[in-house]
This record gives C-alpha cells, sequence and structure tokens, in this order.
C-alpha cells in the first residue's frame, strides 16, 4: 500500500505544518487546546495551538477546530502565553493564514494566504498575539472549516455576509516570534485562548498528551528532516 493511500489529505497538512515547526532537533513543542465540552455564549468551541521553541524564537502554528460554526464568538481572535523563562516581549516577524469570506447563503470563496493582521504585545507576565484593536479587526477572525457540503450552513448573521467581520483567515495561522533570550528548552507553560469579538471570553487551554497518530506523523515528519540532512552530508 502506498504513502498516499495511507496519509489522508488532512494528515497530509498536518505533516506540513510539523515539518514547518521543526526545522531542527534543538527546539521543544507543546500543544495546548480547548478542553473537550468547552462553550463560549452558549456555542462551542475548539482550538490547538503548538508552540516550538529554539534560540530566540518561537513558532506558532494556531487553528481553530470547530467547524461550521453558527456564531463570530466561535472563532479565535486571540493567543496568550507565558514562558517558563520569563520573557514578556518580542518581535513578531511574520502570521500568515488563508483569507476567506462567508457570504449571506452559506457560501465562501477563498483568497490567497495573506498576512494576518494580528498583532504581538505584552500581556500581564507573558505575550499575546490578538486581532482585535488592530487596523483589521474585527475581521480576519480565525474561523474554522465549512460544514457538509462545504456551506457554513449553521452560521447566523455575525458570520454570513457580515461585512465588518468579513473577511475571515482560516485553516492553520502560522506566526514567527523572535524573542531574545529564548533557547530551546524554554517551554511555553500556559495558554489562553481568546474567542469572539468581545475582549473577555477567555478559555485556559490544557497541554495535549500525543495520540497515535500524532506520535506517526512526527516520526515521519522527523524521518524526512532527517533524510534531507542526510542527503546535504553526502553532496
Amino acid at each position: 500500500m502506498s504513502i498516499r493511500t495511507l496519509i489522508s489529505k488532512g494528515t497530509l497538512a498536518a505533516l506540513a505544518a510539523l515539518l514547518w515547526l521543526a526545522p531542527s532537533a534543538e527546539a521543544s513543542t507543546i500543544t495546548y487546546v480547548i478542553p473537550t465540552g468547552t462553550t463560549v455564549g452558549g456555542q462551542p468551541v475548539s482550538a490547538m495551538a503548538t508552540f516550538v521553541t529554539s534560540a530566540n524564537d518561537l513558532q506558532i502554528a494556531l487553528t481553530n477546530l470547530q467547524n461550521n460554526p453558527i456564531s463570530v464568538i466561535q472563532n479565535l481572535s486571540d493567543l496568550a502565553f507565558t514562558l517558563s523563562t520569563g520573557q514578556t516581549s518580542g518581535s513578531l516577524l511574520f502570521g500568515s493564514a488563508l483569507e476567506r469570506t462567508v457570504n449571506a447563503n452559506g457560501t465562501f470563496t477563498n483568497g490567497s494566504t495573506v498576512s494576518t493582521g494580528w498583532e504581538l504585545e505584552t500581556s500581564g507576565a507573558g505575550l499575546r498575539l490578538h486581532v482585535l484593536g488592530t487596523p483589521i479587526g474585527p475581521a480576519h477572525t480565525l474561523i474554522g472549516d465549512s460544514g457538509p457540503g462545504n456551506l457554513y450552513s449553521n452560521a447566523e448573521g455575525s458570520i454570513a455576509g457580515n461585512g465588518p467581520h468579513n473577511p475571515f483567515i482560516t485553516g492553520t495561522a502560522t506566526f514567527d516570534i523572535q524573542i531574545t533570550g529564548l533557547i530551546a528548552s524554554s517551554l511555553v507553560n500556559s495558554a489562553t485562548f481568546s474567542l469572539g469579538t468581545t475582549e473577555g471570553a477567555n478559555v485556559p487551554g490544557v497541554p495535549r498528551v500525543p495520540g497515535p497518530a500524532t506520535l506517526l506523523l512526527l516520526g515521519l515528519g522527523l524521518g524526512i528532516i532527517g533524510a534531507r540532512g542526510w542527503r546535504r552530508r553526502r553532496q
């Protein structure tokens, strides 16, 4: 059986994210998720953030896992985190994601991969990425994928055809932050997700224990990285 048969499109996308997040063995990785069953404003929410720390650099992959949302309150607008080595400042080198406009009838149109427009700031004892209060907000909140038939069939007026809130970003938003003094053994020791277009809808994340599928992906990713290194050494 070929590797393409074994790995679905979604798995390939996850593998691509792992490869982006794993430039070398000199790094530490941790993933935080919103606890199962969490609701905000009466609506279910689900999200995941993977952090990779290395020398003076933090990479983040942020994904909204709540598909076919009803309300914009289910969209991600903020990610706050603290570091074990105590840094409270940094420089956002880039943040990018796929842009998506959801029409009044639940259909959607994808744009291109663009800057998220999110900004980085000090937040208490740590840092936060946010879109509210930026020039592009309240657009560019991170929305989950569509539902059956490639439609946002559940979407109400805060999403479908909403001028101020469109366009959204979707898929996995990736960020690269330069943080002086960060080292490979630094860890993100807390992460808080914020949702909706009003400040204050905060949900503490919990660390996720990798399952067998994640470990398989990580093994595949490390194998590919190792193979690339071996080819470079031979050349």
